[in-house]
């Protein structure tokens, strides 16, 4: 049972794979698992309706499109309250170098993932949109230099 949907073996073999390739065809799907095609049809969709998966996505190069430049920033806020909260995700929202945003425990109150063209536009992005949000205390930059693993696959848990 993974949240409130019953899975069995078969549906985390289907999870694995279409982790791996979400691209895959039914038809291909159902050879793997060794179901026929409506079957396997029903079951991926019953692990869609649950919320189980989420969506299907692409996963651009960011360096091919020109965006060389990768960074984590620790953002902490001037207060740690709703309001400011809301405020600072309401500004962020649409700044779409940000593309991921975690709110985090510790030393600051969020983390974001921000891609850029360079150095200098990265440097132009957060003195024009990121600390120019009033509400803001204190920025932190990682430049990230190498990526080493960057799995988009979450491991399936199986029954206890």
């Amino acid at each position: 049972m993974i949240g409130n949907t019953k899975i069995d073996k078969t549906d985390r073999k289907i999870l694995k794979i279409l982790q791996a390739n979400g691209k895959i065809t039914n038809a291909k799907l159902s050879e793997e698992i060794g179901l026929s095609p409506a079957p396997t049809l029903e079951r991926v969709k019953k692990l869609e309706n649950s919320g189980i998966i989420k969506s299907y996505h692409a996963e651009l190069d960011s360096a091919m499109l020109g965006l060389g430049v990768n960074t984590f920033v620790q953002v902490s806020l001037k207060g740690h309250n709703k309001p400011n909260i809301e405020t600072f995700l309401s500004r962020i929202s649409d700044i779409e170098e940000i593309i991921e945003c975690h709110h985090i425990t510790g030393s600051g109150d969020f983390i974001l993932r921000i891609v850029a063209k360079d150095i200098a536009s990265y440097q132009q992005l957060m003195l024009e949109k990121v600390s120019d949000i009033d509400i803001v205390d204190s920025l932190q930059s990682m430049v990230i230099l190498s990526t080493f693993k960057n799995s988009k696959e979450v491991p399936v848990p199986a029954d206890n």
